[in-house]
């Protein structure tokens, strides 16, 4: 969204006049997770999507949940199913039957994001931050309103009740 040309040139009317644009869009990757308990989303920014990223989000979540047992509900990213990922997860729960492990990963089904709770956020932020993009001067400015949308909302909607029965999982 940001990063698009906007100007004027003065230039001859019987003359062509040709402006070199270079397409660089200022970009930032999110991970977020729903607490379905307390419908925050925890939200942290990488510079993209990756196995590296996901792993660190992954801790990131353990560090913030010491005490609970996590469920994953997430898409087919190829990163979501890399070795690193598998070979972090066995780490985690090593020797702890399905029913203990800290960390259990469920994938959606391919292509429905319908499925996706996370997919509802996103769109919440994203269409409370455009009512709001003519009046913000900088791209920093625009993550922060992002960040501070996210921070200062609950979460509560259809998509996220139908994983109700998980949540009680200790």
């Amino acid at each position: 969204m940001w990063g698009d040309l906007n100007g004027y040139i003065w230039g001859r009317t019987d003359e062509e006049i040709i402006v070199p644009v270079v397409n660089e869009r200022q970009k930032q990757t999110y991970y977020g997770a729903v607490d379905y308990l307390k419908g925050e989303l925890i939200l942290k920014q990488y510079d993209g999507g990756n196995s590296e990223n996901t792993l660190n989000y992954l801790q990131y979540l353990l560090e913030q949940s010491p005490e609970q047992r996590l469920l994953i509900l997430w898409d087919g990213a190829t990163y979501h199913r890399s070795q690193e990922i598998r070979a972090f997860l066995d780490e985690v729960n090593q020797g702890l039957p399905t029913e203990q492990w800290r960390i259990h990963c469920v994938r959606f089904a391919p292509n429905c994001p319908s499925q996706n709770p996370i997919e509802d956020i996103w769109l919440q932020a994203k269409t409370w931050v455009r009512r709001f993009c003519a009046l913000v001067p900088s791209f920093s400015h625009l993550k922060w309103m992002f960040e501070w949308f996210i921070g200062h909302t609950t979460f509560d909607f259809d998509s996220l009740q139908m994983y109700g029965v998980f949540s009680e999982i200790k």
